[in-house]
């Protein structure tokens, strides 16, 4: 991967160029808008349309936002703060240089000029702002590289690799109550070399769940069924037991597929990564009730146990996944990575798992990998 630097001295970016790349824009009959953080109809195409991880990168920036007819087409984003992943870290030490991205373009109008006419105008509002470069992060083709660099003149900053293989992999705990096919997922990526994770044990609460057969053949070390025997046992002492199973296989990352069982304080007081998969779209504002979607409509957030059965008895026309962090409220946590799906008349639940699974499974691979991206080593 590549960082690119672009010299905004550049008389592409100074005077009245601006002006003139919106004028392209619009003679087009697309119109431009410029602010801080996009409409939820935009955020929500962003991951319709570009897998995922781009909506909460968007938000946490200026954007500039294109529609057609009032339905989003591109985006581009500049000034971005707050980001953790480690291939930004030089910008501590660089004021002068403003961050730009990400940026995207509808399949549609990909090969015209409103693209690039997109990237020199955003790339006009980090000069207007005052910084003389702009870095353009993580570029990993060649092509989009002689992309930037014939239509801004950027080069090359840095060269890093996505994953450090002097860092050993990270020690990981699946917590799991059902089939599995989710950790099956994981378990998969991390034998094709593709996530720095070493899992180290798998726990369920369901002795019947085949997720302890899939550790099995994976060969996890510590493979673990705590059913939680509610007529024997208070709440507290089996949130004691497991706590205490999940800290002798010292995590470093704790992954919920499919746990069906809400984690007390003092869990996410003592293993404070923690990732969790929910098959629902849910908003990037943990306080939201609902959510926007890129047709414009807007959905509950479906939240809890049940999420695609009370999709389906809402009558919504959306489901969705989320890869996202923990906290005490119930699927409130950080948004990581999110897709929607769009149902088209799917009427059962089965039906609704089949469709989303494979976008669920690539949500959790990027949600993972965004949180090793972001990890201080």
């Amino acid at each position: 991967m590549h960082n690119l630097i672009v010299d905004l001295r550049d008389e592409r970016f100074g005077g009245s160029a601006q002006e003139r790349y919106v004028a392209n824009i619009e003679a087009a009959g697309v119109t431009y808008q410029r602010g801080g953080c996009p409409n939820e109809r935009v955020l929500a195409w962003i991951d319709l349309e570009f897998g995922g991880s781009w909506s909460s990168e968007a938000a946490a920036g200026q954007n500039i936002a294109l529609t057609k007819d009032g339905a989003p087409v591109a985006f581009a984003t500049h000034q971005a703060r707050g980001l953790k992943f480690f291939w930004l870290r030089s910008l501590e030490t660089q004021p002068d240089t403003g961050l730009f991205g990400p940026f995207g373009v509808a399949p549609s109008l990909r090969g015209s000029s409103i693209g690039v006419d997109l990237l020199l105008a955003t790339l006009c509002e980090l000069r207007v702002s005052g910084y003389k470069s702009a870095l353009i992060p993580a570029v990993g083709s060649q092509r989009l590289i002689d992309y930037y660099h014939r239509h801004t003149g950027a080069t090359i900053q840095q060269t890093f690799e996505l994953y450090d293989r002097a860092i050993p992999p990270y020690r990981t705990t699946v917590l799991a109550s059902g089939n599995g096919t989710n950790f099956q997922t994981v378990l998969d990526a991390v034998k094709r070399g593709e996530l720095p994770l070493q899992i180290e044990a798998l726990i369920t609460n369901n002795a019947a769940a085949y997720a302890v057969q899939r550790a099995r053949a994976a060969v996890v070390p510590l493979q673990l069924a705590l059913p939680w025997n509610r007529a024997q046992q208070g709440r507290e002492r089996y949130d004691d037991q497991l706590l205490d199973a999940v800290l002798r296989a010292r995590p470093q990352l704790v992954l919920l597929l499919g746990w069906m069982h809400l984690l007390p304080a003092r869990f996410l007081e003592a293993v404070p990564e923690i990732i969790n998969i929910h098959p629902a779209f849910l908003p990037l504002d943990q306080g939201q009730e609902d959510v926007g979607l890129s047709d414009g409509t807007r959905m509950a957030a479906f939240r809890g146990p049940h999420a695609v059965r009370d999709a389906l008895a809402a009558g919504t026309a959306w489901a969705g996944a989320t890869a996202h962090g923990i906290n005490l409220d119930a699927d409130r946590g950080p948004v990581l990575v999110r897709r929607p799906l769009l149902l088209r008349n799917v009427l059962s639940e089965s039906a609704v798992m089949e469709k989303l699974r494979p976008i669920e499974h690539e949500v959790l691979l990027g949600g993972i990998r965004r949180w090793v991206f972001e990890q201080p080593n």
